[in-house]
Order: C-alpha cells, then structure tokens, then sequence
C-alpha cells in the first residue's frame, strides 16, 4: 500500500493526513476529517449524495481520490451554512418548501446547487431541473427541491445586488 500525505482546505480550515493513495475524497472528509455530512450512496457517482465542492466546482467525492484534492479548497455540506451559523438562503430554502424528507440526498442536492446557484443565482426552473438531473432523490419527487432552489436563487439574486 502506498500512502501520500495531502493537505487541503476544508469549510476554511486547514486539514492534513496521510492516506492510501486509493483513498477516495468522500471517505477521506468523513474519516479523517470528522466531517459526515457528505453521504456515500452508489459508489459509482451515479446518485450525487457524495457532492462536493472542490476549488468551485461540484464534484463527487467517490469518484474523485483524496490525493487529487491535494491543495484544493474543498466544501462541503458542513460549510455552506453562513459564518455566524447562520442558514444559508438554500439551506433554509430546503426547510421552507420541505424539500428534504429521509435526508439522505439532501447534502448532495444542496452543495450540487450551491456551485450551480452560486454562479449565477438567477436561474429558471429548467435549468435548476437540470443542475439537479444527476442527483437522485427517491423521497421527494423533486418538486420541493424545485421549489427551494427557485427560492434560494431568488434570494441569492437579491443579495447579489
């Protein structure tokens, strides 16, 4: 087995280790760095309950190794919420519409909106059903989390300007 250390930033803190160089990202946030809200479904990057963000972009953390997040800033579910602790606008979106009902999809679904909102929060419905299309959701039908997004980019607009 070969090991590397890697270091990254993680939700603004910096975390080190030493993993398998077969270790994947997911495993390496909820191992290592304590952080369990990135849920490992498929294992295939097929269901999106695993997304990230790595250095802005949307990945999934069981596709992607912990050596290849080497000096990235990573986000996770964990960090989205505002600096004071606060809920981010999607965050509480999620809550106001009941887009989320056994949770498991849920920190994949936000943090997969979260890049896509975050880039330019002024989206229709298309093109949230699109960003969402590769996670999959077996509880809420979607709407919900249709709804939260529209209201979340709505938001997120508003405080843009």
């Amino acid at each position: 087995m070969q090991e590397q250390d890697v270091r990254m930033h993680v939700n603004g803190k910096q975390v080190s280790g030493k993993v398998e160089t077969r270790t994947h990202l997911g495993d390496f946030l909820r191992q290592a760095a304590g952080l369990t809200g990135t849920h490992l479904g498929c294992e295939h990057g097929v269901c999106g309950a695993c997304t990230v963000i790595v250095d802005g972009d949307a990945v999934r953390s069981c596709l992607m190794l912990a050596v290849q997040a080497d000096n990235c800033e990573v986000i996770t579910i964990e960090g989205i919420a505002q600096e004071d602790g606060s809920l981010h606008p999607l965050q509480e979106a999620f809550r106001n519409n009941h887009a989320l009902q056994c949770g498991f999809c849920t920190a994949g679904m936000i943090t997969s909106l979260y890049a896509f909102l975050t880039e330019n929060p002024e989206r229709n419905e298309e093109e949230i059903r699109e960003a969402i299309s590769g996670n999959i959701c077996r509880c809420t039908g979607y709407q919900g989390i249709v709804l939260a997004a529209k209201e979340a980019a709505s938001k997120m607009a508003k405080d843009r300007n």
